[in-house]
């Protein structure tokens, strides 16, 4: 579909006499979403202060002009818009062709040419139990992940860990309080939670509680040793069940450097921002002025200690050194907008200006439950380790209610469970507030990642009935595909490559999500009209399962960027 782009681009750059950038038409041409304006569409508003004439003017005139390719068929003028009607043999030849070359391979470009972009996404707090809002962070960070990876970059995760902070002086105080009350044996980090709970509700009572924390903290930033070591304890045993969910997910990273690395790190922050007489006192503490229409950003607290953004400008300038990235994409809750719109501020004193204009914050809404928000101090989280295993669980019942005999039901169940979560998190957009509802995450029907599974799997049926494999797809007439839902079917599968860089570009995993319904929905409309195995027509047969087979490779290419297994069976 991208070459139809670049031919259509030249048809109309041919029909101009004015200097005008072949990109700048290229990138306007857009793919409509009423399929009665065309396959493609470019918009003339943008040569109207060029050519000095309306849109609608400049349409016509290109029209009269234009010397069409082969490849396309028509060209309509609407509105000012040209719409471009493709040669129906042509795509389906050239898109499933293409297709079933490529095959695992399809979707992958090198627009990246291996340029580093670093993903900074999942980012638990130590000492809690991973909830449901670090899952949809997660989640959101390692499709992105994946989609950039798809497009040729070296792209690097890193898990920034919350493993420093006041919130440790508050813990090793309800340790010391509450630690011979519990078992550690099981369950440790739901029990650092519970001990969490009943400390942070114990400071708002009594601020003698709040104090001893304070210099709990400060003792462990001077290096008691004794607290040195619960704070390991701590990180040790909350990464140990981090990664047997992160095991679950298929997720990995390549660095696990938290805020704790960079507490040697921040000098260089406030050496520079001292030499470039940036750093200004403000109330007793140090700050950094970043325009008119945002607060100053603290780096430095009137007791002289860091904080947050102090450690995040101090990971800026090791991440442009360690990586020289293109792009830093944070992924993070929509509540630290201003916090991220001050850091980036910041950072122009900081890094050099290629650095400082890759810095993306990408931020998401809310996960909410039913009774309100989520907050680990109040002890209303829901644990992603309980939610998995619910979601298992219930998918193991109702395969075994559809077929007692299913092999490997502990893997078929996994792989359907958590696949019915990651695609309901992905699935809207980012920045929508989610109110979280077990059963209608886990709904077997609809815009599901079940549903999505099961059209992957009824691909790969048809083609074990048909008795093709892979090496008689090399010679077919797929100019035999002509019905309407043959067609429109193939179109949509054209366009994957370019649903991924739509993705990227707006850093948008939900772009993916949807196509994947959309492929689903058009599969089945087409299974349901077309009788593919059944025609005495081996070559109509061999073409249609062709289609099948293609709709499967961009189906399982789709949910593996989206981090999801396709079974082979359900």
């Amino acid at each position: 579909m991208e070459d139809n782009k670049k031919i259509i681009a030249s048809c109309i750059l041919e029909t101009l006499d004015e200097n005008v950038d072949i990109n700048d038409i290229y990138n306007k041409i857009e793919v409509p979403k009423d399929k009665k304006n065309g396959d493609f569409s470019y918009p003339c508003f943008n040569l109207a202060k060029i050519l000095k004439n309306s849109p609608v003017n400049i349409a016509n005139k290109i029209k009269e002009k234009i010397v069409l390719n082969d490849a396309i068929s028509k060209v309509e003028v609407v509105n000012g818009f040209l719409n471009f009607y493709l040669n129906s043999n042509n795509v389906v030849e050239n898109i499933l062709k293409n297709i079933l070359t490529k095959n695992s391979e399809y979707g992958k470009m090198n627009i990246g040419n291996g340029k580093n972009i670093v993903f900074d996404y999942s980012s638990p707090n130590i000492a809690k139990p991973f909830h449901l809002g670090h899952f949809r962070n997660t989640v959101i960070g390692h499709a992105l992940y994946n989609i950039y990876k798809e497009l040729g970059y070296n792209t690097i995760g890193i898990n920034y860990i919350g493993d420093w902070g006041r919130q440790f002086g508050l813990l090793i105080e309800g340790y010391k309080l509450f630690k011979d009350e519990y078992d550690f044996s099981n369950n440790v980090l739901e029990v650092l939670s519970d001990i969490y709970v009943r400390i942070s509700a114990l400071a708002k009572e009594d601020e003698n509680v709040m104090n001893k924390a304070r210099e709990n903290f400060k003792e462990l930033e001077n290096g008691n040793e004794e607290y040195y070591k619960l704070w390991k304890f701590f990180r040790e045993v909350s990464l140990k069940e981090y990664d047997r969910i992160y095991d679950i997910l298929g997720v990995k990273f390549d660095s696990y450097n938290g805020e704790a690395f960079y507490n040697d790190k921040m000098d260089v922050v406030i050496d520079t921002l001292t030499k470039k007489n940036v750093l200004k006192e403000s109330r007793g503490a140090k700050v950094v002025e970043v325009g008119d229409n945002m607060p100053p950003c603290i780096v430095l607290k009137s007791n002289g200690s860091t904080i947050y953004a102090t450690r995040d400008l101090a990971a800026i300038i090791y991440r442009a050194k360690t990586y020289d990235f293109e792009k830093a994409i944070y992924v993070t809750g929509s509540e630290q907008i201003l916090h991220f719109k001050q850091v980036f501020e910041v950072a122009k004193y900081l890094v050099e200006e290629k650095y400082q204009k890759g810095l993306v914050h990408v931020p998401y809404g809310l996960v909410r439950l039913k009774t309100g928000r989520m907050s680990s101090r109040e002890g209303t989280v829901i644990y992603i380790k309980d939610l998995i295993n619910d979601a298992i669980n219930k998918s193991k019942e109702i395969l075994i209610n559809k077929n007692k005999e299913v092999e490997d039901i502990e893997l078929l169940s996994k792989q359907i469970g958590v696949g019915a979560l990651v695609f309901n998190y992905l699935k809207s957009n980012k920045l929508k507030d989610i109110l979280f509802d077990l059963d209608e995450t886990l709904r077997f029907d609809g815009e599901t990642g079940p549903y999505i599974q099961y059209t992957y799997v009824r691909t790969k049926s048809i083609l074990e009935k048909s008795g093709y494999v892979e090496s008689d797809f090399e010679n077919i007439k797929l100019d035999l595909l002509t019905n309407s839902e043959e067609i429109e079917l193939v179109k949509k599968l054209g366009e994957f490559e370019n649903i991924i860089k739509r993705a990227a570009q707006d850093f948008e995993p939900s772009i993916i999500a949807k196509y994947l319904i959309d492929i689903s929905s058009l599969f089945s409309k087409f299974y349901n009209n077309i009788k593919v195995l059944e025609t005495n027509n081996e070559d109509l047969k061999k073409a249609r399962v062709a289609l099948v087979y293609s709709t499967g490779i961009v189906i399982k290419n789709g949910l593996n960027i989206l981090g999801i297994e396709t079974p082979s069976k359900m």
